[in-house]
């Protein structure tokens, strides 16, 4: 499944783009997260996410792993999730755009595959949820980096 949107942030391109690759700051917004540990500084972590699929909760211990970075223009991240009898993967991509008026478009997609027990009951539920829950994280960073005067390490 593809998923993909466009948030402006009013703020310059550089400082988006310090933000959103900093596991900490990035954290502080994702919806269900439980844990998160920095590995590899700039480079990879772990997380602990618990999701809801309508009556079911899954629990997914993933890898996460900034892939490609080209700042502050882009920056690709791709994660792998499991949980018993299933797992997910996720490539995401993020492309920013300067403005004139010196805010930044930020462009986003995600391609997420789910596989095992839950990927039928997923398969349903999955473009709903994502919807609400990418605009529960995008709304939390716009904010954050809207009111935050530096990236806070």
């Amino acid at each position: 499944m593809r998923f993909e949107g466009t948030v402006t942030i009013n703020a310059d391109r550089e400082k988006v783009f310090q933000h959103l690759i900093d596991p900490q700051f990035v954290s502080q917004c994702a919806p269900g997260l439980e844990s998160m540990e920095v590995i590899e500084p700039d480079k990879s972590f772990k997380a602990v996410v618990s999701i809801g699929l309508g009556s079911v909760r899954a629990t997914f211990n993933a890898d996460v792993t900034i892939d490609e970075v080209d700042p502050p223009v882009y920056a690709r991240l791709k994660a792998h999730g499991k949980t018993p009898g299933s797992a997910v993967d996720v490539t995401s991509d993020m492309n920013l755009v300067a403005n004139a008026d010196g805010s930044t478009d930020l462009n986003w997609s995600a391609d997420v595959a789910v596989v095992g027990t839950i990927a039928n009951l997923a398969s349903r539920l999955m473009g709903g949820m994502t919807k609400k829950l990418s605009a529960e994280f995008f709304n939390c960073v716009k904010s954050k980096i809207e009111t935050t005067t530096e990236v806070e390490v």
